[in-house]
């Protein structure tokens, strides 16, 4: 009977439900519960904390890291509420976007990439080398780019734009400010590069072609779209087979003097909202992941996403 008393009071709690949810079928570290719920790691750990002591989590440490997993071996009564509990999480708020977001971890969690990278990154900013720069390597990245024809959405007044068409086939920037479009042309043609073109429109009925490009990107535009869904619609429509999108976009902040001061519409996006409308326009093979954090307040992440049509 205790054991009993003891599940249901370290179950008769919504953060606690979604954790016990999360870590059905799945073993999840504290870091990895964090970025799928969005809540302090002190949070997390105080629930988890609970749950291990009314001996429904199990955990194991691997290096630093502590992963956790529902217990085995429950007691006929405690394994029942156990099941009552992941069945009642559906009803959460958060479930749709919790179970969107750890499907994305662990998609993330095989193959690696990130942490490669990061691993990377953190040593490039710490030894220096004469010469060594991101604008070089950015230069160098380029050079590996096939011949395509690329969208760039929300372009501004083309600063990515300009550098992709020194050696795309053929790049269309489009922003909706007649006053930067004029810009971005005038200065194209003043630097004799005869394959980018700039055109005023929308992000959500962008005046190129259906299936006439190769890639799509959107850097740091999304959030000023009216409608960020049907603006990755439209994306889609754009793009040959086999297409790509990419998104570099901010993760969801409070900073609510963003709206004034940089004319954002939306506080950034959550992973799993990016996902299901990228999900809704058709893309497939989607990957979505932090690749930048602001050490200086308000703490800006910037999220890479990207899919295939």
């Amino acid at each position: 009977m205790a054991s009993v008393l003891k599940s249901l009071r370290a179950l008769a709690d919504p953060t606690r439900l979604r954790m016990v949810a999360l870590l059905e079928g799945e073993e999840l570290s504290v870091q990895e519960l964090q970025e799928i719920t969005r809540l302090a790691q002190s949070r997390i750990s105080t629930h988890l904390g609970l749950l291990q002591k009314s001996g429904l989590v199990r955990s194991r440490r691997e290096g630093k890291r502590a992963f956790y997993r529902l217990a085995g071996g429950l007691e006929p009564a405690a394994e029942e509420l156990v099941r009552a509990a992941i069945a009642g999480a559906v009803e959460l708020e958060e479930h749709a976007a919790d179970r969107v977001n750890r499907r994305r971890i662990l998609k993330r969690r095989r193959e690696r990439a990130e942490v490669y990278f990061n691993q990377v990154a953190g040593r490039f900013d710490r030894v220096y080398g004469p010469g060594r720069s991101w604008q070089g390597f950015g230069h160098l990245l380029l050079r590996i780019l096939p011949p395509l024809e690329v969208a760039d959405l929300g372009s501004g007044e083309g600063l990515l734009a300009d550098l992709l068409a020194r050696r795309c086939r053929r790049v269309i920037a489009v922003d909706n400010s007649e006053k930067i479009v004029r810009f971005g042309a005038a200065r194209a043609r003043k630097n004799g590069i005869q394959n980018l073109e700039f055109r005023l429109g929308d992000l959500e009925d962008p005046p190129i072609a259906p299936q006439s490009v190769d890639l799509v990107i959107l850097s740091q535009a999304l959030h000023h779209a009216a409608d960020p869904a049907a603006a990755l619609a439209a994306a889609y429509r754009l793009l040959r087979r086999p297409g790509r999108i990419l998104i570099l976009d901010l993760l969801s902040h409070g900073f609510e003097q963003a709206r004034e001061s940089y004319g954002d519409t939306w506080l950034g996006f959550a992973e799993s909202d990016l996902e299901q409308w990228l999900e809704q326009a058709g893309f497939r093979n989607i990957d979505i992941s932090v690749v930048a954090r602001e050490e200086e307040e308000p703490h800006f992440q910037t999220l890479l996403a990207e899919g295939e049509k």
